[in-house]
């Protein structure tokens, strides 16, 4: 049976978790149905723009996506103390960016008078939207909620667009959270859908190479009204007094796909650049171990060597 989410999502672990949610039936509704012979590629932009938003309105950074044809994959970190360090009134303009909140909050909202305990009540219903706003799953509510109502209004159907539960893999270390952001930036290429990762369309190292203008991310959705969060940042690309999110330089991690992506592709065999294995040799892992760990991730788990036998991540 599947485990309950608390148990799968600790913050006490790891703020490091690798997100996958897949289409009803993994069926091509994000995609080009060859059955049907009709295209819903214009949705896979749907949720990249969510993906992008929320990030800027929830306690969490993106590391890496991809959007495919019938599934996404999310690596993120949860960053609680994001949610903390937020006044009221931002805790307030960000739950409003997706949800109206209730009759008191609104009042609270256009300025009207409130007597004490309607403003103790508006406090305490502020403390709760602040820990939604740092929750996995309320991220995720909300990321497919809004997809699946938007693709069933344009089909003129009801039911389920998504799997019942996303699946969640605790990232455990610097090299399973890396070999994870490898996985899902070549997915793509992996599936014969992109001929190199730069190329691949609604994922997070086309973002990387090519950035979406932020004026352009927030004309998508008429409601946002925060500040367009970046993705998560590579150690050497901060000021002072920033924490690097993901431990590695960008033109290390851009190394390490490169060759990846070139190994994984007969027809593109490429040496492996000379300076290529210190990054390796920090994380504690052979060529061969990354390699498989970066095609075959959703298969060996958060290991940061193959297990003897592969098998299913739980969650």
């Amino acid at each position: 049976m599947p485990r309950p989410r608390k148990e799968l999502v600790s913050i006490a672990d790891t703020p490091y978790y690798h997100i996958v949610s897949r289409c009803v039936r993994r069926t091509f509704l994000c995609g080009f149905d060859e059955e049907t012979q009709v295209s819903y590629e214009h949705r896979r932009e749907w949720i990249e723009t969510r993906i992008r938003l929320l990030t800027s309105v929830f306690a969490v950074d993106v590391c890496a996506y991809a959007v495919m044809s019938n599934h996404y994959h999310i690596v993120l970190k949860l960053e609680p103390k994001q949610a903390d360090e937020w006044t009221d009134d931002d805790v307030l303009e960000r739950w409003q960016v997706l949800y109206r909140g209730t009759l008191l909050v609104q009042r609270y909202a256009r300025g009207e008078p409130l007597n004490c305990i309607e403003y103790q009540q508006v406090t305490d219903t502020l403390a709760i939207y602040r820990d939604r706003l740092k929750d996995l799953s309320w991220f995720m509510k909300s990321l497919n909620e809004p997809i699946a109502r938007q693709a069933n209004k344009e089909d003129g159907c009801t039911g389920h667009f998504w799997e019942a539960r996303f699946k969640s893999q605790a990232l455990r270390s610097n090299a399973a959270l890396l070999s994870c952001m490898a996985y899902v930036d070549l997915n793509p290429v992996r599936a014969s859908m992109a001929q190199s990762p730069e190329e691949s369309e609604y994922t997070s190292i086309k973002e990387r190479v090519a950035p979406t203008d932020d004026k352009e991310l927030r004309n998508r959705s008429e409601d946002f009204t925060v500040p367009v969060k970046p993705l998560a940042k590579f150690a050497g690309s901060l000021r002072k007094d920033e924490e690097a999110v993901i431990p590695c330089r960008f033109e290390e991690y851009l190394e390490l796909i490169d060759w990846t992506g070139r190994r994984i592709r007969g027809d593109k065999r490429g040496a492996i650049p000379v300076h290529l294995a210190p990054i390796l040799n920090r994380l504690g892992m052979r060529r061969d171990q990354w390699l498989r760990n970066s095609t075959q991730f959703e298969l060996i788990g958060n290991m940061d060597t193959a297990p003897k036998q592969p098998r299913l991540a739980s969650g």
